[in-house]
């Protein structure tokens, strides 16, 4: 049997290696002047220079030296640069094996350790348990193990006793999570976890499989269909607070390994083991159950709104004759009533002989219609859906138990009021029943007199519900999308320390002294500059500013050096790029298993799995298209290892290794990035096909959210609906991106920017530079008294209500913190915020230190040009990634016909990993072409070259037969580049 490993390759040369740069063999091997008397106590140059290498071996990483393995000639140099002797005195230090034996033991002891021993082993496997309770990972388990030896200064045994021990210490870590979880399981409730393993012979499926499928149309026999899967697993009875015996992400691993595995495979895990992996997935089970049935019924109730408000204008718009109609009585009555003033005749008179009284009576009563159709209550036409939603309401509101603070116990009164009403069969509204909803509803209600309409008091009560529940003010336990506002938050103490990293004001009043202080500078200096025509580009005249666009700066030497070097470009197949790629990045590696974490073994396969993602194609056309694959290959690849945190991972490992290369430099330092939208079509029709924007058409669809750098690499994708503002998700790929980018400032166009995001941004430490289509229009905050800026009176808007941000300044450095900590995704937290029906004051108050911010910021893009042309140039990089997705995701004609979120972002992870690695190929390539030109004599300045772009594909073959096999087996070896091209257009 092969032997397991607990790390890579590379992971091993970073715990174990001997540093190579100077800050860190400074930082690890600096001799302290006791150290130096130890050292120079040794007789001749080539023993002290032995021993203060032994002595450096030992500190770190701990297994001191061999005459086997010898010592790094760097470490070597630097010892010796310390004391002062030359690095080739050592070479005859392994000439002395006895020498050498005494002088790790005086080391040892000068250190205070000693050689580790049998004994030990228990200590290890301990180390690595303790380490392993929350964690699978091999890394974070050995720093567990060697800092316990440290500890008990025990000098390091060999890597592969480490490793070993800590496979033995993941081992007891998994078992002792399984027994804490299930500690207070009933016997009832572990017989009807084994059951759900169980096939029934009525419909060939195991309760499992049933309880897996929660279906994405929003239909009211869907919700009731996810209601009777949440009433099953309730009944397995599981005590309310077993996920907290263990660590959060031990129970999500559980989740992971189960949701990987078949029934067939988690029936043969020991007892223990598939129990507590059973009760981990019933727990995930509850939660996703209750989230999907109250996303289904917010799109059900939203779409009866919908539905009615479409109804309406189609009802207003076949009025469009008669309007017209009634239009031109009016004005042939109004002339008859001027003229009967300038003759002196009787009004009444001259407007029945022009017009008739009879025909201006009826035409009253149709203007009368038509002005109450203008202004119809929404609420109206939602009603009309009512038999809708009784088919799936009464379930809903006895299995989910709505909690709310005393802000809306009103709320939950009408709930308990409509939830006993069902019970009973009462057909009429209570004349006192609560209605917590719109001042203008409550009247709509009760036109009818003391009796309540019930079509009308229960749709507003259901509308109203679901806008408390997605802002958080009305919450569910036991829900991930839908819990306490507060509770996704850290608490004070927690955050204190981040915000401290973060550089943040103790206090509002200092935040408001520091930025009302530098607003008041800024606004009189704009003023002054303005005044006196100074603002490069801007005009301002009769109360209106006026900024003249940027223009493109690429010049004809830098279109034809692009030209030229697209020529040079080595033709290749996306197999073959996809290959080399794997072989220079490691990206492959990262994909682990997600049951036993080990590494892919069939390379091809999983190559083949992320392109059928990225392409579009899907499995089945990849395997019959594809050679060195098969179907169950590809089928067992994508449930054993493609997984959301294996994508995130190996894009991290390309897009690091592209930072890292010296032509990426070119393109930027990888400290600026932009993000943008890219609407797909859905390949399914009906409700569960996507959603709508009027920007995009009639089809329903999704948009693949992409953040890319300076460098043009894409390091973070995320999928949205394509009827939802981008703004939210601006900071969730910023703060989670996981690659070793520093992003300090952020592009965006204007639907990416909100007042919000300007203050998280600045809080969080990133400077945001959207492109604003509406910029004039947009008003300017003042702390300090619109007053003080006579000249910018049409450019002002309201003053900054400083109060409110003194009054949640506590709140708000939590939310801050808590997103910076990962607790909670920013887009999370701002769609809640977003959802309140009255404005929230925590909202308010984000919104006023927004609007500081982004007057800071119009004053920068009015006063500097070049920030206008670097903005434009960083939302221009997204916008040529979106034209090489286009040339990649071309089967299907582009539309993606997964239903669920997860599988689409499994295509939009694809798609973009692809990306990043032809983005790093090309980089490869273009930095040989470069190379090439510069020796034949040609000038290629880097002024130049910032204008070329990796992102060209017109040198990749994306279709035809997938060639798996030969690309695998091609040399790995540079590519000669296309001398024979001449010319050539990316």
């Amino acid at each position: 049997m092969a032997r397991r490993d607990l790390l890579t390759d590379a992971e091993r040369r970073a715990l174990f290696g001997v540093p190579e740069t100077r800050e860190d063999l400074a930082r690890h091997y600096m001799l302290s002047p006791r150290d130096l008397v130890s050292v120079v106590a040794k007789r001749g140059d080539t023993n002290r220079l032995g021993f203060a290498v032994q002595f450096a071996l030992l500190r770190h990483p701990g297994f001191g030296f061999t005459l086997e393995e010898g010592a790094p000639e760097h470490l070597v140099a630097f010892m010796g640069e310390q004391i002062g002797v030359f690095a080739s005195a050592f070479d005859r230090y392994a000439a002395r094996p006895a020498t050498a034996s005494v002088h790790a033991r005086d080391a040892e002891a000068a250190l205070g350790l000693r050689q580790p021993t049998n004994a030990d082993l228990p200590l290890l496997i301990e180390a690595g348990a303790k380490a392993a309770w929350s964690t699978d990972r091999g890394v974070p388990i050995v720093i567990g193990i060697t800092e316990a030896l440290r500890a008990s200064c025990i000098t390091l045994p060999s890597p592969s006793v480490i490793e070993r021990a800590g496979i033995a210490g993941r081992a007891r870590a998994r078992l002792r999570a399984y027994d804490a979880l299930l500690v207070g399981v009933s016997a009832d409730s572990l017989a009807k976890l084994d059951a759900v393993l169980v096939v029934d012979p009525q419909t060939g499926l195991t309760p499992l499989a049933w309880l897996r499928e929660i279906t994405t149309a929003p239909t009211p026999d869907n919700v009731r269909g996810l209601l009777d899967r949440l009433a099953r697993v309730r009944d397995i009875g599981l005590p309310v607070a077993i996920g907290d015996a263990i660590h959060p992400d031990r129970l999500r691993q559980l989740v992971r390994e189960g949701r990987a595995s078949s029934a067939q495979l988690i029936s043969r895990y020991t007892p223990s083991r598939r129990r507590a992996t059973l009760a981990a997935m019933i727990l995930d089970q509850e939660a996703k159950l209750i989230d999907a049935a109250l996303d289904m019924a917010d799109r059900i109730i939203g779409g009866s709104f919908t539905r009615g408000n479409n109804k309406q204008k189609k009802s207003y718009a076949a009025t469009t004759r008669d309007v017209g109609r009634i239009m031109r009585l009016f004005d042939r009555t109004v002339a008859a009533l001027e003229e009967a003033q300038e003759s002196g005749i009787d009004g009444f008179v001259a407007v029945d002989a022009a017009v008739g009284w009879d025909k201006l009576l009826r035409a009253r009563g149709e203007a009368r219609s038509i002005a109450s159709l203008a202004g119809e209550n929404p609420l109206l036409r939602a009603a009309d859906q009512w038999s809708r939603l009784r088919k799936f309401t009464p379930l809903l509101l006895e299995a989910i138990d709505f909690k709310a603070g005393r802000g809306s116990a009103s709320t939950i009164a009408a709930v308990n009021t409509l939830r006993e009403m069902n019970r009973s069969g009462r057909r009429d509204v209570p004349p006192a029943a609560p209605m917590p909803f719109r001042k203008d509803w409550r009247t709509l209600v009760k036109e009818g007199g003391d009796k309540p309409d019930r079509r009308l008091w229960e749709t507003g009560l259901m509308a109203h519900l679901r806008n408390k529940w997605r802002s958080g003010d009305v919450w569910v336990e036991r829900s991930s999308n839908y819990r306490k506002f507060d509770s996704y938050m850290l608490s004070t103490a927690e955050a204190a320390p981040i915000a401290t990293d973060l550089k943040l004001p103790a206090t509002a009043n200092e935040w408001i002294a520091d930025r009302g202080r530098e607003l008041d500078r800024r606004l009189k200096r704009f003023s002054h500059r303005l005044a006196r025509g100074q603002v490069e580009g801007v005009t301002f005249k009769d109360g209106k500013l006026s900024i003249t666009p940027v223009r493109a700066d690429e010049s004809a030497a830098a279109k034809a050096l692009a030209a030229r070097i697209d020529s040079l470009m080595p033709r290749v197949r996306i197999t073959e790029l996809l290959h080399e790629v794997a072989r220079a990045t490691g990206f492959t590696q990262t994909f682990l298993n997600l049951r036993t974490r080990e590494q892919h073994d069939n390379e091809n396969a999983l190559l083949a799995a992320i392109l059928a993602d990225g392409s579009n194609l899907g499995l089945a056309r990849m395997a019959q298209a594809s050679q060195g694959v098969t179907p169950d290959q590809l089928v067992w690849t994508r449930s054993a290892y493609i997984a959301p945190d294996n994508y995130k991972a190996a894009l991290a490992r390309i897009i690091d290794a592209h930072h890292a290369l010296p032509i990426a430099a070119v393109w930027g330092q990888g400290t600026t990035s932009s993000s943008d939208g890219q609407f797909f079509r859905s390949g399914k029709r009906g409700s569960g096909a996507g959603d709508f924007n009027a920007k995009y058409g009639v089809d329903p669809g999704f948009s693949f959210y992409t953040h890319v750098s300076d460098q043009h690499g894409p390091y973070h994708v995320t999928v949205i609906s394509a009827a939802t503002h981008e703004a939210p998700y601006v900071l969730d790929d910023l703060l989670h991106h996981s690659t070793g980018l520093g992003i300090d400032t952020h592009y965006t166009d204007t639907g990416g920017a909100t007042d919000h995001v300007f203050a998280l941004c600045r809080m969080l430490g990133f400077r945001f530079c959207p492109r604003l289509r509406d910029f004039p229009d947009r008003r300017m905050a003042c702390v300090e008294a619109p007053g003080q800026y006579p000249l910018l009176k049409p450019l002002m808007g309201n003053r900054v209500k400083v109060d409110v941000i003194r009054q949640h300044w506590d709140e708000i450095v939590r939310l801050v913190a808590s997103m910076k900590a990962g607790a909670v995704l920013p887009s999370a937290m701002l769609r809640k915020l977003a959802a309140y029906e009255r404005q929230n004051q925590l909202d308010l108050a984000l919104r006023e230190i927004g609007r500081v911010e982004r007057t800071i910021f119009m004053l920068d893009w009015r006063e500097s040009p070049a920030l206008r042309r670097r903005c434009q140039a960083g939302l221009n990089k997204s916008e040529q990634r979106h034209f090489l997705t286009q040339a990649i995701c071309t089967f299907k004609q582009g539309r993606i016909a997964d239903r669920s979120h997860e599988a689409q972002q499994f295509r939009a992870s694809g798609l973009n990993l692809i990306i990043a690695a032809i983005v790093y190929w090309n980089s490869t390539y273009i930095a040989d072409a470069v190379a090439h030109l510069r020796t034949i004599g040609e000038d290629v300045s880097d002024e130049l070259l910032a204008h070329t772009s990796p992102v060209g594909w017109r040198h990749i073959a994306f279709s035809g037969d997938f060639l798996w096999d030969r690309a695998a087996a091609m040399p790995a070896k540079r590519r000669p580049l296309n001398l024979a091209r001449t010319s050539g257009a990316t």
